[in-house]
């Protein structure tokens, strides 16, 4: 079984309308996409993950007329949204280019910086190559790397915020976890530019959200 992990980089207009009004607002930032399901009529149902503002979220997702209806969960800054949208042409020739090819999203799925959606597709090695003309109009693919699928591989570091994964990363780097701990909180500050309450924060959601998963 192998994999491809590349990212989706969509044209300006995004990979829907609905998604690219929320990329769109200042006070909303995109983290996670948990799941993405092509129903039978063509509508699509997502289950994201956001921080930032709810109130912005809940607007835009009230107002739009592409948004069947939709639900808000979560606690402090994680909002873990389902919604269930109209059809677009390009999201949904995506998604049926997945099906074609017989292709697998290893979830969650991350939102890059500039935009475009780090993926890692799991199936026939000899598809990948057949599948790229099939890549719909304003959506380009960028491969990173290919191997051999193995489950679960990277897949609770994914499901940090960038920031996170650049505070855990520096924070292992630097000797934080090791025993004896070789630095502080301050000491990881200085050298990301915050301060050690900052740090200390962060890390406590992060060691939160995986050994809450890790724990049976």
């Amino acid at each position: 079984m192998r994999y491809a992990k590349c990212i989706i980089i969509p044209d300006d207009e995004g990979l829907h309308p609905v998604d690219q009004q929320i990329a769109e607002h200042p006070d909303i930032n995109r983290e996670l996409l948990h799941n993405v399901n092509l129903l039978a009529d063509e509508t699509i149902v997502t289950i994201y993950q956001f921080s930032g503002d709810r109130d912005a979220l809940a607007s835009i997702l009230e107002d739009s007329p592409m948004v069947y209806k939709y639900q808000l969960s979560g606690v402090d800054d994680v909002i873990h949204a389902y919604i269930h949208v109209e059809s677009d042409e390009k999201l949904v020739g995506l998604l049926n280019m997945l099906k074609k090819f017989e292709f697998i999203f290893d979830t969650p799925l991350e939102f890059t910086r500039r935009g475009g959606l780090c993926v890692t597709m799991i199936g026939d090695v000899k598809s990948f190559q057949k599948a790229i003309p099939d890549v719909p109009d304003g959506i380009r693919l960028k491969l990173l790397k290919t191997g051999t699928y193995e489950p679960d591989t990277d897949r609770l570091f994914s499901q940090l915020t960038d920031r996170q994964q650049e505070i855990l990363r520096t924070a292992v780097d630097m000797g934080y976890y090791d025993v004896p701990r070789a630095v502080t909180h301050e000491d990881i500050g200085d050298e990301l530019g915050c301060t050690g309450g900052t740090v200390g924060g962060h890390l406590r959601k992060i060691e939160s959200k995986l050994l809450s998963q890790i724990v049976p």
